[in-house]
């Protein structure tokens, strides 16, 4: 008998409360016979009956995982941090098994609660990525952006951002968001000398507005 495979669903979990976590993004996970997750994940859905595989470091290694259970004709479900679309694993997921075969429950990003925090939206920011290794883009590539949201909760994002925000010229304001939604969330305003100074929580992320732009 063939089995039939069934579509991968990739579930955003939010910024880090349960309180974030969605009806659909919790009635998706329900339904998994495998949860992909990361450590930061892990304790979410006890009382789910289901294989629970740590997504790890080794990209390659999940998706061939991945690919094995749903060959079992599986139901696996991949639970992502925040919203699937923003530095996730979905991406390399939907490369290696098409989009026909990925259903996507989006979720709330800690970018969405950094700016709601200060007030502020965020339809013209610019989202940066430094989470594992420096960022590509150049000063002239962010120098007119009213608004840069950096991901990086690593000593090196911290210093590439103090060294590249002197570049964007004056009237920057800088807010250092940790831990946000979760007991220990800090919103700061910082100077980019204080970057390298100061230790960071790995939930964090760097806000670079121009200063017209603030409420």
């Amino acid at each position: 008998m063939t089995l039939t495979k069934k579509k991968i669903i990739i579930v955003g979990c939010g910024p880090g409360a349960i309180d974030y976590i969605t009806p659909a993004a919790e009635a998706a996970a329900r339904k998994a016979d495998v949860l992909i997750v990361s450590q930061r994940l892990n304790e979410f859905f006890p009382e789910i009956d289901a294989e629970r595989i740590d997504s790890g470091t080794d990209v390659d290694g999940t998706l061939d995982i991945i690919a094995s259970r749903r060959d079992e004709g599986r139901q696996v479900v991949l639970l992502a941090t925040g919203d699937p679309g923003i530095a996730s694993l979905a991406q390399p997921v939907i490369r290696r098994f098409g989009r026909a075969n990925c259903e996507v429950i989006p979720g709330i990003s800690s970018i969405q609660v950094a700016f709601a925090r200060l007030g502020l939206d965020w339809k013209d920011a610019r989202i940066v990525t430094a989470h594992s290794r420096d960022p590509e883009e150049s000063a002239d590539d962010l120098r007119n952006c009213g608004k840069i949201a950096i991901l990086g909760g690593r000593a090196g994002s911290l210093r590439w951002a103090a060294r590249m925000i002197p570049e964007f010229g004056e009237g920057r304001r800088i807010f250092l968001c940790e831990e946000l939604t979760l007991p220990g969330e800090k919103i700061r305003e910082v100077r980019a000398a204080d970057l390298i100074r100061i230790s960071v929580s790995s939930r964090a992320i760097i806000l670079i507005i121009r200063g017209e732009q603030m409420p």
